[in-house]
């Protein structure tokens, strides 16, 4: 039996692009089917988050034009994850596979067809991985292979040049809905789940058109979602460097007082503001990265809900 695949594409403010990769979108899942890879049945699932633009009018324009395309809408703009999250669950009931892939046409639609011959073959996750990064500008480049090599020094168990383009099975998805983090960082929760994994390598190409809604604020953010939600080691090397400022201090200050006894002593402003401005330094940053744990916490215990649907396009709705 041929399984149903859900292509999950979120959209934020794509007016421009959409009607230039959706065909695109279309041509692989025809083509997959018409190989006998999946069913007919799959469908194409867009996301809008929110956008402020036509990007919703479109998607239901192209649901009107091929039953293969669904779509479903968010109340407000919640994020690239949460977006994706949405797709992930709203489709697992009704699919036996679904790949996630972001709607700029930048990672290779191509390589859905190794993902699902992996899945064929008995894997039931399939990770994307980026084999290299040229198309990225040297700081983009520089700055995401060290934040990748920070994760794993963090302990935190992630892909590495792995974002969100990814195959998940229906059980792994009903697996991972038992997750009920609200700071969501999928590339790094998605492998907390298990089961048969792999990887599926391509290059990445350049935006197709528009212009990219992931600036360096917004990286920078999920940077520190992936950083706090997926690793407590900040703390532990806080208290670390916290003991060793305290035997340093101390030894400092036998050391001024064996001076002061022995009248070699010289008064001076320079060495106390050099120590004053050091320890309430470290003191700041230290109580910043506790701070950012206590509000990820502030933001757990309220158990808000992490995506709401505020519509669907028709062909979804009959569905059900």
């Amino acid at each position: 039996m041929t399984p149903i695949l859900y292509i999950v594409i979120p959209c934020y403010n794509e007016q421009a692009v959409l009607p230039v990769t959706a065909p695109l979108f279309l041509k692989k899942l025809n083509d997959l089917s018409a190989r006998g890879k999946i069913s007919e049945d799959s469908r194409i699932l867009f996301v809008n988050d929110g956008s402020r633009d036509d990007t919703w009018k479109i998607i239901c324009s192209l649901s009107e034009e091929d039953p293969h395309y669904v779509g479903i809408s968010q109340s407000r703009n919640r994020g690239h994850q949460n977006a994706v999250l949405a797709g992930l669950m709203e489709a697992r009931d009704r699919c036996d596979i679904t790949i996630s892939i972001d709607c700029d046409g930048q990672d290779d639609i191509n390589a859905m067809d190794e993902m699902v011959d992996a899945y064929l073959d008995g894997f039931d996750v399939v990770y994307g991985v980026r084999s290299s990064r040229e198309t990225d500008s040297f700081f983009k480049r520089v700055t995401a292979q060290g934040f990748y090599k920070l994760l794993s020094t963090m302990g935190a168990e992630v892909v590495y040049n792995h974002a969100d383009y990814r195959l998940m099975s229906a059980r792994v998805l009903r697996e991972f809905a038992n997750f009920r983090e609200v700071n969501l960082y999928l590339r790094g929760l998605v492998p907390l789940v298990g089961f048969q994994s792999t990887t599926v390598s391509y290059s990445r190409a350049e935006r197709i058109a528009g212009e990219s809604h992931y600036p360096l604020k917004k990286m920078l953010g999920l940077a520190v979602d992936g950083i706090t939600s997926l690793s407590v080691k900040p703390l532990r090397l806080i208290t670390s460097f916290g003991v060793l400022v305290a035997v340093i201090s101390f030894i400092a200050c036998i050391w001024a007082a064996i001076t002061a006894l022995r009248g070699r002593s010289v008064p001076g402003w320079a060495s106390m503001t050099c120590i004053v401005c050091f320890v309430s330094g470290v003191q700041l940053i230290s109580l910043g990265i506790i701070g950012e744990y206590i509000g990820k916490i502030y933001m757990e215990t309220k158990q808000r809900p992490r995506y709401i649907i505020s519509e669907r396009t028709r062909n979804w709705d009959s569905k059900e």
